[in-house]
């Protein structure tokens, strides 16, 4: 139960079943449940008003029948998980004002607490989104173009998310490129959003930016176009999410350890 000054927030799932390197992934199993159930259980620990799951397949909202959230049956054509949550918005009903939380839907172990905060950052700092990020410490991450980087500015801003390590430690990377230069941190960024109802329905309208085009994420249309997003580090480690067989069989593992709770 929320304390009635407890921050408001909703939590939308982007739920896609035919995901191109994992086909069936939000029906995956992970200790005997499809991982879009366990995923649903991150959010409704975090305390969100409601949670709802945007799915394009019924078989989605079969598995999380009896869960205790809601699933909206959203379009099977959508380019982006952010389209498929402006449908999501548009047929829960929320008002332009709602802290909406995206939660992907291969994260089984989104800490609670990293959900909490992104909310609570949105709220306070006034931008029209906010993210989370966590430091590297090691350069194969730093080096790895499927580990995005960012840059903020003093004030917590994002400036630049980048494939590439930025920014590039000239002088300690033209003597040594294998290991960690000083100076940090770098940092990675968590792909957990938060934004207003109405701002996920603007941004899911603007055309695709050039910088977007030319990296291939999706949240430079939003700096390109002048808008704010805020950046805290998470209060909680983010596990790997699942994107590939080789995770899944990772999931499975950590899943079933002793002494996970989060």
């Amino acid at each position: 139960m929320r304390a009635d000054n407890a921050l408001d927030f909703v939590v939308a799932i982007p739920a896609r079943h035919d995901a191109t390197r994992l086909p069936g992934k939000p029906l995956r199993l992970i200790a005997g449940e499809p991982m879009v159930l366990h995923v649903a259980r991150r959010a409704l620990a975090a305390g969100a008003r409601e949670v709802w799951v945007a799915a394009d397949d019924l078989r989605i909202a079969e598995a999380l029948e009896g869960a205790g959230v809601q699933v909206a049956m959203t379009s099977t054509a959508h380019a982006s998980g952010t389209d498929r949550l402006a449908e999501c918005a548009r047929i829960a009903g929320w008002s332009e004002d709602t802290i909406v939380v995206n939660l992907q839907g291969d994260e089984p172990f989104a800490p609670a607490a990293g959900i909490r905060a992104v909310a609570a950052l949105l709220a306070s700092s006034g931008a029209e989104m906010a993210t989370l990020a966590a430091p590297i410490d090691e350069v194969g991450t730093l080096l790895d173009p499927n580990a995005v980087k960012l840059v903020r500015a003093s004030d917590g801003d994002a400036l630049y998310f980048s494939r590439a390590p930025v920014p590039w430690p000239r002088q300690a990377f033209a003597a040594d490129r294998t290991r960690m230069p000083e100076g940090g941190p770098w940092l990675r960024h968590i792909g957990i959003y938060a934004y207003r109802a109405g701002f996920l329905q603007r941004f899911a309208a603007m055309p695709p930016g050039r910088l977007e085009q030319i990296e291939l994420l999706e949240q430079l249309r939003v700096l390109e176009a002048g808008h704010r997003i805020a950046v805290a580090l998470t209060p909680e480690p983010f596990p790997p999410g699942v994107d590939t067989a080789e995770d899944l069989a990772r999931a499975e593992t950590l899943m079933r350890s002793v002494g996970w709770t989060r």
